[in-house]
């Protein structure tokens, strides 16, 4: 389960890098702390119930960021 996180943590900085690229700040430190994160859990070497347990929790801290960013931050029909 350790190999997975160290893999999550390599695409999420391979995207770090594209957004950075394409002058996409917020998107690449956004994705640049997912890198931390995973590559962080990846080599605690938890036991797998817990390495479920930090993924599930990840998931809902996105869900209720996603949910209030596009509720309460995003203006519909402005193209930044």
């Amino acid at each position: 389960m350790d190999n997975m996180f160290k893999l999550m943590g390599w695409w999420t900085g391979i995207f770090a890098v594209m957004f950075f690229v394409g002058d996409m700040l917020p998107a690449a430190l956004l994705f640049v702390a997912s890198t931390i994160f995973f590559l962080l859990l990846g080599y605690l070497n938890l036991t797998e119930r817990m390495y479920m347990y930090m993924f599930g929790a990840y998931l809902m801290v996105f869900m209720v960021g996603f949910s209030y960013y596009s509720t309460f931050i995003h203006v519909q029909g402005v193209a930044h």
